[in-house]
């Protein structure tokens, strides 16, 4: 099984966190404290000065990490110390195609999948030029995974026909960012989805609490959450290690109540943030 394939095995918990913030060290504890925690997939973000998919609360990581002198090469070289000391979480990378190409989309993709990375996901990059990216993805053995949002309408059915590894289902429009409501269409943009692809579908964008991650896995195959954990670690800088795999034990156990539920999840456009 890939290690994308172990990830979808369950309803899967996918955590993101900006690398470097609040500094490089820090993001070494947090990350082998979500997988123990039960995060599926890790998401690290690699901060970026023009982050366009980015909210407020990310943006201000990506403010911070760049402050104290982060560097790709710095996160790499993290991620490998973090594979070496027996973390085997699947990992992906989310960036922009600016920090690609100035690396080298060879050199990134190699260094990707040295460090034990499985996946990389480009949010500036649409479907047409993903072509930009894919054969140095291939050549090395990471997968580039789409994004479906509320206006892919038509675009869906042909960005899920070519999608691999996952999809990422952008929850509402705008940033990203933690939110109340989301798009009344999402169980309709994941049928869409299924009716023309087995490629497991993960919706992220927005998400924040147990019951509204309960939901979501109650028709998406896994369930995406950056912004909250953001927070946390904003809140609780070099100490935040603990908090966050507190705030993952409690979404993971949401995503595993779901099935047990009389009745199903409240709706998520009736789910308020706590």
């Amino acid at each position: 099984m890939s290690d994308l394939g172990r990830v979808f095995s369950r309803k899967a918990f996918i955590a993101f966190v900006t690398a470097g913030d609040p500094d490089i060290e820090t993001t070494e504890r947090i990350i082998p404290e979500m997988a123990d925690a039960g995060a599926d997939l890790i998401e690290i973000g690699i901060p970026f000065s023009d982050p366009i998919a980015e909210g407020p609360v990310i943006q201000a990581a990506d403010i911070r990490a760049l402050s104290n002198g982060v560097t790709t090469d710095a996160i790499f070289d993290m991620v490998e110390r973090i594979r070496a000391g027996g973390c085997d979480v699947p990992l992906a990378v989310m960036t922009y195609m600016n920090p690609v190409f100035v690396y080298g989309p060879d050199r990134f993709m190699e260094r990707c999948a040295r460090a034990g990375i499985c996946a990389v996901i480009v949010p500036d990059v649409p479907y047409e030029e993903k072509g930009e990216l894919l054969p140095a993805c291939r050549a090395h053995g990471v997968r580039l995974i789409s994004m479906i949002a509320p206006t892919s309408e038509e675009r869906i059915s042909m960005i899920a026909s070519e999608a691999e590894g996952f999809l990422y289902v952008v929850s509402s429009m705008g940033v990203t960012g933690v939110r109340q409501r989301f798009s009344n269409n999402l169980r309709d943009m994941v049928a869409s989805v299924k009716a023309v692809s087995d490629v497991p579908c993960a919706v992220g964008f927005g998400v924040s609490t147990p019951e509204q991650a309960a939901e979501i896995a109650s028709f998406a195959d896994g369930v995406i959450v950056g912004s909250a954990i953001v927070d946390i670690i904003a809140e609780h800088g070099r100490d935040s290690a603990q908090h966050v795999a507190e705030y993952v034990r409690s979404m993971r156990a949401g995503i595993d109540a779901c099935g047990r539920v009389s009745g199903g999840c409240p709706a998520p456009e009736a789910v308020p943030v706590r």
